[in-house]
């Protein structure tokens, strides 16, 4: 049985192949600040992407994509916030979602643009 950690791990590690694959390049994972976390920072064309991965293993309590509470987008939003800053961002920014789904060994991917 895989663990919540590794669900996430490898969710993370195949959106950062299906970003790869699609146009973008990613510039950072797991970017913290604060109690907040960006899973994946990249950048396609002149927008930089903050975006939150959310894997499940199955819809018994939901789709992944809606285990995103306000106070996670408030602290994601702050992290992204301070990435801005550190990294002297001038152009604009998105917040995206990618929810994978799994079931058995198959993953179904979906891209939220613009999410929150």
């Amino acid at each position: 049985m895989i663990n919540r950690k590794r669900i996430g791990d490898r969710g993370e590690d195949n959106a950062v192949n299906f970003l790869l694959a699609n146009g973008y390049e990613v510039l950072q994972r797991n970017f913290r600040f604060g109690r907040g976390e960006v899973d994946i920072i990249a950048q396609k064309s002149e927008i930089l992407v903050f975006i939150e991965v959310k894997t499940r293993k199955n819809t018994n309590y939901g789709y992944p994509e809606t285990f995103l509470s306000e106070p996670q987008q408030e602290r994601i939003h702050l992290a992204a916030e301070e990435y801005v800053i550190q990294n002297k961002w001038q152009g604009n920014i998105r917040f995206d979602i990618i929810s994978i789904l799994w079931d058995a060994d198959t993953s179904n991917f979906e891209h939220f643009e613009d999410a929150f």
